[in-house]
């Protein structure tokens, strides 16, 4: 994505063009002034309070996703920034034009090298929440993906539609990635800054350590549902 466009959602002042009624927090659909850019931003405010998540801290987790999608090259999560807009502090979000013909729903249970990218990156994150209605088929043929409030906590809560490479061994890319995260830890952990507290870093850090010494995609946990409710 172009800088210019960054800085536009970075700094530009929000107009408000509606509301994704069917999400659980506060989710506004905007435009940024002066531009054609369209966004989603979600207040802190507006966020529904969850017990087993810091009131207030879903708007940084989406960040701390991003980037670490970013810091590890895998480049699925569209732009999201920190800002202040219309009420107050939240995330704002580069909105992707998806692609309606596009089969989503067989399409997630396919063996797609887009989708694997997407669990792998989940198991990074502890994803609580991947629906098949959080992957977003871009025109340009790119799969992004979204709502990630529900990431990075401590105790182990992965939740997914995409377990069909559970048990799979790694590829050579694919632990690479992984040793590099290792190696340059403590570059994510300041990139990350302030979004996460130091005992999630470090949780991550374990997580990510694990899945080198698994050699292999996780499987679902036995004691709680694998799959978010509802899947799509």
């Amino acid at each position: 994505m172009a800088t210019d466009v960054k800085e536009a959602i970075a700094k530009n002042p929000i107009e408000i063009l509606g509301r994704l009624v069917d999400a659980s927090n506060a989710t506004l659909f905007g435009i940024l002034e002066e531009t054609e850019i369209n966004v989603i931003y979600k207040p802190i405010s507006g966020e529904r309070p969850l017990w087993d998540f810091e009131e207030g801290s879903l708007a940084g987790r989406e960040v701390a996703a991003y980037l670490t999608s970013e810091f590890m090259n895998f480049n699925l999560v569209p732009f999201t920034t920190l800002r202040e807009g219309p009420f107050g502090l939240g995330m704002v979000q580069h909105w992707i034009d998806v692609d309606d013909s596009f089969e989503i729903i067989e399409f997630s249970q396919s063996n797609d090298q887009r989708l694997r990218s997407m669990a792998l990156f989940d198991a990074i994150i502890n994803n609580t929440d991947r629906k098949i209605g959080h992957l977003l088929p871009s025109k340009d043929g790119e799969i992004f993906g979204c709502d990630h409030g529900v990431t990075f906590h401590v105790e182990d809560k992965l939740r997914t539609v995409l377990w069909q490479w559970r048990g799979h061994t790694f590829s050579e890319e694919e632990t690479a990635q992984l040793k590099r995260f290792i190696d340059e830890f403590q570059n994510w952990s300041d990139l990350i800054a302030e979004l996460l507290t130091d005992e999630e870093k470090e949780i991550t850090r374990q997580r990510v350590l694990e899945l080198l010494d698994s050699g292999t995609f996780p499987f679902p946990s036995e004691d709680w549902p694998a799959i978010p409710w509802p899947p799509v």
